[in-house]
């Protein structure tokens, strides 16, 4: 497993144009997340393949369902071999328990982290969902239940990641996307920052996709983000 923070995520329709992607990538300079799009298309198999070739992947499903079916989806997720794998926190402290207990059981054992309000919402898109917290006591809320309930850390904003360290613990892993470099744009993402700005805040793993895959030369901006984190690192 490699050291670096940045993990590119892959939303592409289809196996060919990830792979032809990841040939332009170092597997020493990133890992690679594979969302439902492209899991859904093209299927274990090319998780497997991408694993092959050395990279470490985050395998973003978001598993929420009763504790029992979560529990079969990590263990089957863990069998593939990947890095890290996710839940909603919003299931509850008892599907997150299951999850890990699954996860112990398992002879490779990936990293488990929550997905605690999504990065596309605000306060108003929550009140709509009968939600009254604002986004930071939701968040701070939902961090709370799953480091409490065993898993290695949270999704969650950057902007959130200076107060859930200082409250859950520098170790409590922090995987943040809405991540763009300066001057990109932000597309659906409301709650963003830099990379540096990111790691300086706390968060341990930044998950980057547009500025990375859209780039005309991907491999040079992964290393100018790369060399950025290295800066404030």
């Amino acid at each position: 497993m490699n050291n670096t923070r940045v993990v590119v995520s892959l939303d592409l329709p289809n196996r060919k144009q990830a792979l032809d992607l990841c040939q332009k990538l170092d597997p020493m300079a990133c890992k690679l997340k594979i969302g439902k799009e492209l899991f859904t298309r093209e299927g274990p198999v090319l998780v497997e393949r991408l694993i092959d070739i050395g990279f470490d992947v985050f395998l973003d499903l978001k598993y929420h369902d009763i504790p029992n079916t979560v529990a079969s989806a990590c263990r089957v997720a863990a069998d593939l071999g990947v890095w890290m794998l996710n839940v909603h926190a919003s299931g509850g402290r008892l599907m997150m328990e299951t999850a890990c207990e699954a996860l112990d059981k398992s002879i490779h054992k990936p990293l488990l982290v929550a997905v605690t309000v999504l990065t596309s919402m605000v306060d108003s898109d929550l009140r709509k969902i009968a939600i009254s917290n604002p986004v930071h006591k939701q968040v701070m809320l939902l961090a709370q239940m799953t480091k409490s309930s065993g898993l290695d850390g949270v999704v969650c904003s950057a902007k959130e990641a200076k107060h859930l360290s200082a409250e859950l613990g520098k170790e409590f892993c922090l995987v943040t996307p809405g991540i763009r470099p300066v001057n990109s744009n932000s597309d659906d993402q409301k709650r963003i920052m830099t990379p540096a700005e990111a790691i300086m805040a706390g968060s341990h793993y930044l998950i980057i996709g547009r500025p990375i895959i859209k780039a005309d030369d991907p491999l040079a901006a992964l290393s100018a983000i790369n060399d950025e984190i290295n800066s404030v690192a």
